[in-house]
């Protein structure tokens, strides 16, 4: 099923001015998911438009928006402090959007470790739980941690969601990072997937659409985690 988006604007900082972003909502919906997208994509990659409307179908609301460099048609990355102004200010365009529903944050590689960013220098206001596609745990073929270190700051509930091909967080790396964040992260491998969610249909274990699964598991999670 296709479920439409509304589009919209908010003011990402009073510098860089306003940004787009889009509101998928179905009927049922409980939840809705603040969805940044990756460093060289935009709101409407195909990527994160599937996450979104596979929620959809789950019942969970999206919405998705737009970093200030992409706005403007890609180029140089905003700074950090435009970036994570961004995401905080994503979150209360979002509560404002739909203020009946809980929040959760978060996105695909980039605005996900943004997210996490934000959360740990200060818990983003009316946001429960963080939700990460892809985490970057390093750049592929440096393996590192050290992206991860600030998520020992984050008091919040975390989602990983993560291919176990993905080259840019090796499972033997991302495995121990969420072990030592203890009962505040959960990891979900997403069999054969990797960075972008390609799967080798041969050797995949399961039947299941990759985008459904991660859909069903984020819902599953919010009702372990905060009962409904």
């Amino acid at each position: 099923m296709l479920h439409k988006a509304v589009e919209s604007k908010f003011v990402a900082t009073p510098e860089k001015g306003e940004v787009s972003a889009l509101l998928i909502r179905p009927p049922e919906a409980r939840w809705v998911l603040v969805l940044g997208h990756g460093a060289g994509a935009n709101m409407r990659h195909r990527t994160l438009e599937t996450i979104a409307q596979r929620l959809a179908d789950a019942g969970m609301a999206t919405f998705r928006y737009q970093f200030p460099y992409m706005e403007r048609g890609g180029g140089g990355r905003d700074s950090r402090a435009v970036t994570l102004a961004t995401v905080r200010a994503a979150a209360a365009a979002a509560r404002a959007a739909a203020p009946d529903l809980s929040l959760l944050a978060g996105g695909h590689s980039f605005s996900g470790r943004m997210t996490s960013t934000a959360a740990a220098e200060a818990p983003l206001e009316h946001v429960r739980g963080l939700v990460f596609f892809s985490f970057p745990l390093h750049p592929a073929g440096k393996r590192g941690t050290e992206r991860a270190d600030h998520l020992r700051d984050v008091s919040a509930p975390m989602l990983f969601l993560s291919g176990t091909r993905d080259k840019l967080a090796e499972l033997d790396l991302l495995q121990p990072v969420c072990d030592g964040l203890k009962d505040r992260a959960t990891l979900h491998l997403l069999d054969t997937a990797d960075h972008g969610y390609k799967i080798l249909k041969r050797t995949r274990q399961s039947d299941e659409d990759v985008f459904v699964e991660m859909a069903r598991v984020v819902t599953a999670w919010t009702v372990s985690n905060f009962g409904f």
